[in-house]
């Protein structure tokens, strides 16, 4: 009878190697579930579906961040953000939004989901380029986190009004 004989090593890199592993699947499952989780972005947003229309975002000022999905491409993509409500209309805001995934794809693809809380709702967002309405979405931001702008509003700061779908 021949004895195959395992070597200590050999057993130490398999466990080393399926710690590995395990470690990547849980930390892509946290990704992909749970965030995104302050600068890093997630894919899927969870939370209660709402899909009665908004008429009046007010609601929004409550939370500090909302959540926007986007799908750039194959897989979605979800990142925190400002948002803000005036007036009842809602806007999510960058500054340097030209350089982001998000805005780029809420450009190509204006169909998104928002969560505000703990609720998810399926919304449109168009970027706001008239100068009138994006004073009102700087002072609802100003508004929103207590502190007045030190200066004009930057050419770099985009913002997107929130529409239900």
């Amino acid at each position: 009878m021949h004895k195959v004989n395992v070597r200590p090593e050999g057993v130490a890199v398999t466990q080393v190697l399926v710690g590995l592993v395990l470690l990547t699947v849980l930390s892509l499952a946290v990704y992909f579930l749970f965030c995104p989780c302050r600068q890093l972005p997630g894919m899927f947003l969870l939370g209660d579906a709402v899909q009665d229309p908004v008429t009046d975002w007010g609601f929004a000022n409550s939370v500090p961040l909302c959540q926007v999905q986007v799908k750039p491409g194959t897989l979605p993509h979800a990142v925190n953000l400002n948002c803000m409500s005036a007036g009842g209309s809602l806007y999510l805001s960058c500054m340097n939004c030209s350089d982001k995934v998000w805005s780029n794809s809420a450009l190509a693809n204006p169909d998104a989901r928002l969560r505000v809380g703990e609720h998810v709702y399926p919304v449109h967002l168009a970027r706001v380029l008239e100068p009138e309405q994006l004073d009102v979405a700087w002072q609802a931001r100003a508004d929103k986190i207590g502190r007045q702008p030190a200066g004009p509003r930057p050419e770099h700061w985009w913002s997107f009004a929130v529409t239900s779908r």
